[in-house]
């Protein structure tokens, strides 16, 4: 261990899961309801925080149902999208339409991941094995030679020891465990970054459009109930510049390319109501270590054309339960046994982040670094406005995935 400050506490657990997010809570659920005895360390005191993916898919919608949690979670305020509708240089067009899908939720449901997470948490409540330790950081791993064997976390009472037969990092794309695990990342780029910030809602403003892209411009608003969502893309590493030119210049071109947000763009008072996402799209070729492994975006960091990552997230959850949770019950799976879930998950990961890339450097560059000059709406946008039953073709790639996962692991006997 790197670490030079000493444990005086130590825990054992078969399996611990690092990071509360979409990833790490949904595994936590599933295995806790298979009875492993599972602890899932999250670095903050609560799930509160701003501007992360509130997209919630038709895949992840029907997890929810296989695992009989879906009328409670639909309780939960959220808005619910089936038609993607756009401007493209001014002229409007459809991107997908997911009521087209033979699926038993044909929507996206928007919710804030806080009100997810805080779902999947107090649904665990009633599996004994689970265990969500809150404002617990890990900070270094324990090794016995070449095995993980648990992690070293920073809590409020101070350090603690967490042995366990597994580890699983979902600790997202700045990775402490995988940082610690040298386990190198393949850099596959992306050409924007985005700022995220919301505006006010009036009850009677009312608009479908989804996506606006404009010569140099782009950007994406939701309609959150009592305010927007807005995402304003901009040319990688380009925030500084934006910043030089003054909050006035920015907020013009937003009212400009999206003037229903007129009246609530007074919401945004200084650059401290504006997030940056720093965009990235990579993944890594090696997720396992003995005793360890890697899974959502610890593992493959996707960018957020499509609103995906929040779903990819979760079925690689399912996935590690489907080919472990059996596994788990007698102790460590081998490397290859984890190596299981890279096999499984990995065709989807890199088809996804493919499309990604088609979108970023057919679209999204295109519009970043265009001219003054009218943008061309793309062939197989027109297609897809003018043929309305291809609209199913991304609805579906959109909704569900290229490899939607199933729940197979059982639940435990009561007790």
């Amino acid at each position: 261990m790197t670490s030079d400050q000493q444990s005086n506490r130590t825990m054992k657990v078969r399996c611990c899961i690092v990071g509360g997010g979409p990833a790490g809570m949904m595994l936590g659920y599933l295995l806790g309801r298979a009875g492993i005895e599972v602890v899932v360390l999250e670095k903050h005191a609560d799930f509160f925080r701003d501007f992360r993916g509130d997209t919630v898919h038709p895949s992840t919608l029907q997890v929810m149902d296989e695992l009989g949690l879906i009328d409670g979670f639909l309780k939960l305020p959220h808005q619910r999208l089936q038609k993607m509708d756009g401007l493209f240089g001014g002229t409007p067009v459809r991107i997908a339409d997911l009521s087209r899908l033979h699926t038993k939720y044909p929507f996206i449901a928007f919710m804030p991941q806080w009100d997810f997470l805080n779902f999947l948490r107090e649904a665990g409540r009633r599996f004994t094995s689970l265990k969500v330790m809150m404002s617990t950081e890990a900070v270094d791993l324990i090794r016995r030679g070449e095995t993980v064997a648990g992690v070293r976390a920073r809590t409020p009472e101070g350090i603690i020891d967490i042995e366990a037969d597994l580890t699983i990092a979902c600790d997202g794309r700045h990775s402490t465990v995988r940082e610690r695990a040298g386990l190198a990342v393949e850099e596959i780029g992306a050409p924007m970054d985005v700022l995220w910030f919301r505006a006010g809602r009036r009850p009677d403003e009312t608009e479908n459009v989804f996506a606006r892209v404009e010569p140099g411009k782009m950007m994406i608003t939701f309609d959150r109930g009592d305010y927007w969502q807005c995402a304003y893309v901009i040319a990688k590493g380009q925030f500084d510049a934006v910043k030089a030119r003054g909050l006035t210049a920015l907020l013009d071109d937003v009212v400009r390319m999206a003037p229903i947000l007129k009246s609530g763009i007074a919401d945004v008072k200084s650059f401290d109501d504006i997030k940056l996402l720093t965009v990235a799209i990579n993944r890594l070729t090696r997720w396992t270590r003995p005793g360890l492994l890697l899974i959502g975006d610890a593992a493959h960091a996707m960018s957020p054309v499509g609103g995906v990552g929040v779903n990819l997230a979760v079925q690689d959850a399912v996935a590690t339960a489907n080919l472990l949770a059996d596994e788990l019950q007698h102790g460590c799976p081998s490397e290859n046994e984890l190596d299981a879930v890279r096999r499984r998950r990995e065709f989807p990961v890199k088809m996804t982040q493919r499309m990604q890339v088609v979108v970023q450097n057919n679209i999204i560059s295109g519009a970043l670094l265009g001219s003054d000059r009218p943008l061309k709406v793309p062939l197989i946008v027109r297609l897809i406005t003018a043929l309305p039953w291809l609209q199913g073709i991304p609805a579906r790639l959109l909704a569900l995935g290229v490899r939607p996962e199933h729940v197979q692991s059982k639940a435990a006997p009561p007790s």
